[in-house]
């Protein structure tokens, strides 16, 4: 075979790696995206001059593919994978042979690797792009559904409050004119008992609903923090759990009403005592952006469901056992959260736990 014939045979085995990369590319599942880089890297190899001698290799944070061994001294190519324009990984194409000098790589070659590298770029910013896509709608469809919620919660928390009230107040009134009746005094004293418990209740509702007045001044979160701590001392010793407040600066000022910050701190802090495990450990971070003040807590528990994220904030939702919880604690920090025109996320901590991020304007 003369030299023209050699490199249109190899001009054609390129042509024919291209179309089967776009082809597998064109048909590829984002569920089998592994998959699909093997046979990649598969085509890329029988598109070589000297394929028994030649390994490709794929190389991500995630994933590395490799067709065979690699060689310690082989003569290598590569070329970078980015994903907007930032390199994510590389492509490589190594010669197993090539000390012996008698081969080498083609310069169409390293051209066919560059041209892969940015079709796989390419597919890998499109699945980003979709993941994008279907996070935000997620959290679209979330904020649509809590934001039905709050306005179904602030109506029932309105028709509730005044028959409470009613209730409570008449109950009152009825225990003063029958002191003398020993009997009916417990009766009574139930009664009010459980009216203030519905109160407290409907209290909660109305702030996940946003409806509870604040008085917004500057403060400083920092002594808040230390003080709910401080308070919570005794409850952390009980349990057998270890706090550790990690804040670099003494004052962090931001505009929020002093006695709703308090309720978003400790209710937190109580959160995360609770599933928290003996000798476990919480963290409580704050810090400071241009804008904005930011508080994290986190524990060491068993952390959330999946299934379990999207609904932690909708009232009456949780996770613990019948009679511990009303399931209103973290709406009612949502609710106070969202009053200030801030955001609040849970997720699952990297090794064990959860942790909650609050974000909160400082103006």
């Amino acid at each position: 075979m003369n030299s023209t014939e050699a490199a249109l045979k190899e001009r054609i085995k390129e042509l024919t790696c291209l179309y089967e990369v776009s082809s597998i590319i064109g048909n590829a599942n984002v569920d089998l995206i592994e998959d699909m880089l093997k046979a990649v890297v598969v085509s890329l190899k029988k598109a070589f001059q000297y394929p028994e001698s030649t390994y490709i290799s794929f190389i991500m944070d995630t994933i590395s593919i490799s067709t065979d061994s690699q060689i310690g001294n082989a003569l290598e190519i590569k070329s970078d994978i980015k994903i907007f324009n930032k390199t994510k990984g590389e492509l490589i194409a190594g010669l197993s042979g090539a000390d012996s000098k008698q081969i080498n790589f083609l310069k169409e070659e390293q051209l066919l690797l560059d041209n892969v590298a940015l079709k796989v770029g390419s597919l890998l910013e499109r699945i980003e792009i979709q993941e994008s896509e279907a996070s935000l709608k997620r959290q679209m469809e979330r904020a649509d559904r809590l934001g039905i919620l709050g306005e179904i919660t602030a109506g029932i928390a309105h028709e509730l409050n005044t028959p409470l009230a009613n209730i409570l107040g008449f109950a009152e009134l009825l225990k003063c004119d029958l002191k003398l009746n020993g009997k009916a005094t417990p009766d009574l004293d139930k009664i009010i008992e459980n009216a203030i418990f519905s109160r407290e209740v409907v209290k909660k509702l109305m702030f996940f609903a946003c409806e509870m007045p604040q008085e917004k001044k500057s403060i400083n979160i920092v002594p808040h923090i230390k003080n709910a701590l401080k308070l919570l001392d005794a409850t952390f010793r009980k349990e057998h759990i270890k706090h550790l407040v990690l804040i670099e600066e003494k004052e962090l000022w931001l505009r929020a009403d002093p006695i709703q910050l308090t309720q978003i701190i400790f209710n937190l802090l109580m959160n995360a005592i609770y599933f928290s495990p003996k000798e476990g450990l919480v963290i409580i971070e704050a810090y400071q952006t241009e804008k904005n003040i930011v508080l994290k807590i986190s524990d060491e528990g068993k952390g959330f469901a999946k299934d379990d994220l999207e609904k932690v904030f909708q009232p009456f939702f949780t996770t613990k056992p019948t009679g511990d919880g009303s399931g209103l604690g973290l709406s009612v920090v949502h609710g106070i959260v969202a009053s200030h025109k801030g955001t609040i996320t849970a997720e699952n901590n990297l090794e064990k736990g959860a942790i909650f991020t609050i974000t909160l304007p400082k103006d």
